[in-house]
């Protein structure tokens, strides 16, 4: 009974895994959370392979001092690198974020013609397109790395022309390529779905993959018997972030629509 009241471990390297934090909740109403977000050394999208791994190791070792049942990669760029170093090096589950967007949106093209958007080390990584093609070969996979999103949703610029002109020259390409499907490889991209929305047309689908996620992590505690019941009250969430928790506190309010109260400045490293 007491590993099933464990909490779950969800981190990324700053405020984007937020929005997995959000599907998390909603999916799996009754379970604690513990998120941490490594914002004194974001971005991770462009730095080194060796540099993610190790970073992503030393999250997951924090996350563990709190006694978590299972950790989820709320990073595409992790996700991307580091998932099978990692997946082979601890026993609590661990499971990233690309694998669910990757089903959910095989099961959703209609002419098997998919863009993928994401930092640049995850486009660099190929990630996506090899999981494509490990379950169906003949899906047209086209990649595009976005940097500018990241700041622009950080900034707040949701909804501006500046944000819709860089939205256009990204996605277009993506688009004229005949693209029915676009997979979202960032968390912090689905800030932007309205917008990219409006520059795609109703004609394509948007994958976020968080939401997939927090159903795969639903079926794996299932699995390894970790599903918290109904409990009295509502269940804690904890934030932890490695720098200022100011603009953290500031930023993750416009991904989760509440107040974050305490968060914690913690030295993980």
């Amino acid at each position: 009974m007491k590993d099933k009241l464990r909490p779950i471990g969800i981190f990324d390297s700053g405020v984007g895994g937020l929005t997995v934090v959000k599907e998390v909740m909603r999916t799996l109403p009754n379970e604690e959370i513990i998120y941490f977000g490594d914002t004194a050394r974001v971005p991770y999208g462009s730095k080194s392979k060796e540099t993610v791994v190790r970073f992503s190791i030393e999250n997951i070792l924090f996350l563990l001092q709190h006694n978590v049942k299972l950790i989820i990669i709320a990073c595409n760029t992790s996700s991307s690198v580091a998932l099978s170093v990692v997946e082979r090096n601890f026993k609590v589950p661990v499971m990233g974020v690309i694998k669910p967007g990757v089903e959910e949106a095989l099961r959703v093209t209609r002419n098997n013609i998919i863009g993928i958007i994401g930092t640049k080390a995850t486009i660099n990584s190929g990630s996506y397109e090899k999981e494509i093609h490990s379950i169906d070969a003949k899906t047209k996979v086209y990649s595009m790395a976005c940097p500018l999103f990241v700041p622009l949703v950080e900034e707040g610029w949701l909804n501006t022309p500046v944000t819709k002109d860089v939205a256009a020259e990204y996605l277009m390409p993506l688009k004229s390529k005949g693209a029915d499907t676009i997979v979202l490889g960032c968390t912090h991209y689905p800030l932007l779905k309205p917008m990219i929305r409006e520059v795609l047309g109703s004609g394509v689908t948007l994958v976020d993959s968080a939401r997939q996620v927090a159903c795969r992590a639903r079926d794996v505690l299932s699995e390894h018997n970790l599903l918290a019941g109904k409990r009295k009250g509502k269940p804690d969430v904890w934030f932890y972030v490695s720098d200022e928790p100011d603009n953290f506190s500031r930023v993750g309010r416009r991904f989760l629509g509440f107040s974050l109260g305490n968060v914690r400045k913690v030295s993980h490293v």
